[in-house]
């Protein structure tokens, strides 16, 4: 069981498409990637700066389309059997699983960007990760502040999101043996916060024809799987606002028998994540175009 995985927000870094570009098609696949999303993600993945590519409107985006060139790259050199996203990378396995097409999936994640870029502007919020010390006293405490656990990691990590006020008290007063690292993304995405970009994402992808599952897909909302395409929109629009189980999901990779796991640019976070939830489970992160061979081997078994 060979499964892939697609990054999340705050896994870009300055110029981390220009390997990419020595693709055959790659320049044509950014063009046609930046027309659907309304950005131009081939200066944003070359050339603009940290802050620049740290906006949401940017970030998205050029997120998926980078997840989605490395797949197109890879797809036809290996078996993989099953794909799963973090977050904004649902978006990523939704079109790998056959779900969406590139079209679809970029066109969604621009409107994505820009209506929770808007939601997060509306009052002061964040996020902060909080590692280490035990999750039921982490999640007291958050509960305490008001603050939403919006992303459950798996590996001693629980993402806090919120008020910006309890943000920092959550800093300036953390549960016991826990450490807290405050998350440079504009707002509390996973929270109710985003409420207003749910609806926008709902108008926009009522307007889309889902195709069921090419290949085994879970979901952020609880890591089940989801064999219906609708119903797998449905859970992408929704987790705008819910919490990212990205605990259960590995949970359910392990359940599954998985024996491989490749994750695709911009990659590192996710095999990171899985080397202390997945122990022993081979992996790769397809970072540049140099790890393909690695990753086709893996797919292969070889």
């Amino acid at each position: 069981m060979i499964i892939a995985v697609f990054p999340g927000q705050g896994a870009q870094t300055p110029g981390f498409l220009t390997p990419w570009l020595a693709l055959p098609d790659a320049r044509e696949r950014l063009s046609a990637y930046s027309e659907w999303a309304g950005v131009d993600l081939l200066a944003a993945g070359t050339e603009w700066d940290a802050d620049r590519i740290r906006d949401t409107r940017v970030a998205q985006p050029l997120i998926v389309a980078a997840s989605l060139l490395s797949w197109r790259a890879l797809e036809d050199r290996g078996a993989i059997d099953g794909v799963a996203g973090h977050s904004v990378g649902e978006f990523a396995a939704a079109a790998a699983a056959g779900i969406l097409s590139d079209e679809d999936a970029l066109r969604l994640v621009g409107i994505r960007g820009r209506a929770m870029a808007e939601a997060a502007a509306a009052e002061p919020s964040g996020m902060s990760a909080v590692l280490g010390g035990d999750a039921e006293a982490v999640l007291t405490r958050l509960a305490e502040l008001g603050l939403t656990p919006a992303n459950h990691n798996g590996g001693g990590q629980i993402v806090a999101a919120g008020a910006a006020e309890a943000l920092t008290a959550l800093s300036a007063d953390p549960p016991a043996r826990t450490r807290v690292i405050p998350l440079q993304v504009a707002g509390a995405f996973h929270t109710d916060f985003m409420a207003p970009a749910v609806e926008a994402l709902r108008t926009a992808a009522s307007e889309v024809q889902p195709a069921d599952p090419e290949r085994r897909i879970w979901t952020n909302r609880d890591g089940s799987e989801v064999t219906s395409g609708v119903g797998f929109m449905q859970t992408l629009v929704s987790q705008v606002a819910s919490p990212v189980r990205w605990d259960l999901c590995m949970a359910a990779f392990s359940d599954a028998g998985v024996s491989g796991l490749i994750e695709f640019s911009p990659a590192g976070t996710l095999t990171g994540l899985a080397k202390r939830a997945l122990r022993g489970v081979p992996s790769v992160a397809v970072t540049s175009p140099e790890d393909l061979p690695a990753a086709a081997d893996l797919a292969r078994g070889a």
